[in-house]
């Protein structure tokens, strides 16, 4: 099945309800499929091996989605926040592409490489002239869909795939077709070459509900939205989630008592910001999504109830559970494994292993799947005994501590109860006795004395253990990360070694 039926089904289905918004203009389902068919036309006649985006979200990047999908053709949207260096890299891997977006950029960065570039309105323009034969026949295949390249945070992307079975597995066993009443709409702000951002797009063409693009996401724009489009559903990631609130606290005026969902994920969610959204949004559920490029998206949720349950929970065990991203999907096997490949006992830390006719793990390169089809996350975490998932850091930011392995995660959680720090990240430093030491960049909350180096070093010991206190800390006035809220470990490490 490729995911182009699922836009197909809904245009047939319901053909003048609105499938999608963006700077005002509107699409009904019917439209979107016609022109969808008309870029499969302008994709076939390029002879292009991919189809590449290079641009913010529009309507232009969902033509350009199916209408790769109906030609047979993988789709690779492009960071275009990436350096001239990196993008000229990535731009070589999809030669030569029908490239949608930035046409100046790209004659300037990749000028043989033999791509056919449109910018966004002319491709846009020419897939609706484009439109195709009424008996036109389409047998698009089932192979690659989606191209994506990981974001790179540790290291060179890599050419992350996935075929239309994956994608598709991912949508009939979380969505309901044609589920959405005619008044529901999706607000989607992460950038279009994140597998959040098209998940967002299947799942909702597929249960039929309006989509809403935010092209550049701003607090103010997406609060302006939510009011004027009536949006009952949003996916965020908690920095977004942090600059809304702030601006909500800052007295930023909208009506959002539409909002009845905010799904969440990408990035480590403060439990001190979810809390304060618990309360700000007390009609709206949260749910916080898990997954990868990788894995086709989520393979774990806590649910709107859980979260509810766990903010107002006395028990510490199930108020910690608020920290953690909820169960696998009932299409999910999960596993957490040892060095030794074992599966872990709860409570027992180790490496995510995740299983499922979603789940790809395959590359460009080669893929990752062991021989019977699980693919390692290469995230850290445990099962507690009821079976909720807590992350505990990527596994490759493990700090081994003269053979001892401790996660960042437990560190950064005990220095954010202290009252004075915003926010804190904690990563492997060279040590010579030890080998590797906890080093600790911290971010001073506005308004608040800078607390003692022995100060913060005695609370980690009180909470932990003695080869838990960092060996270094330093104040810095913001931590780096990355446009999906990712803490860029790398770079942290940078700043401590300087």
């Amino acid at each position: 099945m490729n995911i182009a039926l699922l836009l197909e089904m809904a245009a047939e289905a319901a053909p003048e309800r609105t499938a999608l918004v963006c700077d005002g203009k509107r699409w009904s389902y019917g439209e979107l499929l016609a022109a969808a068919r008309g870029s499969c036309e302008l994709i076939a006649d390029s002879g292009a091996s991919h189809v590449a985006l290079l641009d913010e979200s529009s309507e232009a990047s969902v033509i350009a989605l199916f209408g790769a999908a109906l030609a047979g053709v993988p789709y690779c949207p492009l960071n275009y926040r990436l350096a001239d260096e990196d993008l000229t890299a990535l731009l070589g891997r999809v030669a030569p592409a029908l490239v949608v977006g930035d046409a100046d950029r790209v004659s300037r960065l990749s000028p043989r490489a033999g791509h056919v570039v449109y910018p966004r309105a002319e491709f846009t323009l020419a897939a609706q002239e484009a439109v195709a034969a009424d008996d036109a026949v389409y047998d698009p295949g089932e192979g690659i869909a989606i191209q994506l390249f990981t974001s790179g945070t540790t290291a060179a992307p890599k050419a992350a795939i996935l075929r239309h079975s994956n994608l598709v597995s991912y949508i009939l066993g979380t969505v309901e077709f044609a589920s959405a009443d005619e008044a529901d709409a999706t607000l989607v702000s992460v950038p279009p070459y994140h597998i959040a951002g098209i998940a967002a797009l299947l799942s909702s063409i597929y249960a039929q509900r309006r989509i809403v693009l935010l092209p550049a996401f701003a607090p103010d724009a997406w609060l302006k939205l939510v009011d004027a489009e009536a949006v009952t559903n949003a996916f965020v990631v908690p920095t977004m989630l942090s600059r809304i609130i702030h601006a909500l606290d800052k007295g930023v005026h909208a009506d959002i008592s539409s909002l009845r969902s905010i799904a969440y994920g990408g990035g480590k969610m403060p439990l001190e910001l979810i809390h304060h959204a618990l309360e700000l949004f007390p009609e709206t559920g949260f749910t916080n999504a898990y997954g990868l490029t990788e894995t086709s998206s989520t393979v774990a949720l806590l649910g709107p109830d859980e979260h509810r349950r766990a903010h107002g929970a006395s028990d510490p065990a199930e108020r910690a559970r608020l920290a953690s991203v909820g169960r696998p999907l009932p299409t999910i096997e999960l596993e957490i494994r040892d060095e030794d490949g074992r599966v872990c006992p709860p409570g027992q830390p180790g490496e995510i292993y995740v299983r499922g006719e979603q789940v790809s793990g395959e590359y460009r390169e080669k893929s990752a799947l062991d021989a019977q089809g699980w693919f390692p996350t290469r995230d850290a975490g445990y099962l507690d005994d009821e079976g909720f998932l807590f992350l505990a850091g990527r596994a490759d930011d493990v700090i081994v501590r003269g053979g001892e392995n401790i996660s960042p995660g437990e560190i950064e959680d005990v220095l954010l109860t202290h009252p004075a720090i915003a926010d804190v990240a904690a990563v492997a430093v060279p040590s010579a006795e030890w080998g590797e030491a906890v080093g600790v960049a911290a971010v001073l909350r506005g308004g608040c004395d800078q607390p003692s180096d022995a100060e913060l070093c005695e609370l980690v010991r009180a909470r932990l253990r003695s080869s838990r206190v960092p060996e270094t800390i330093r104040f810095v006035p913001s931590l780096p990360y990355n446009e999906m809220g990712k803490l860029l470990r790398r770079e942290v490490k940078a700043i401590l070694s300087t």
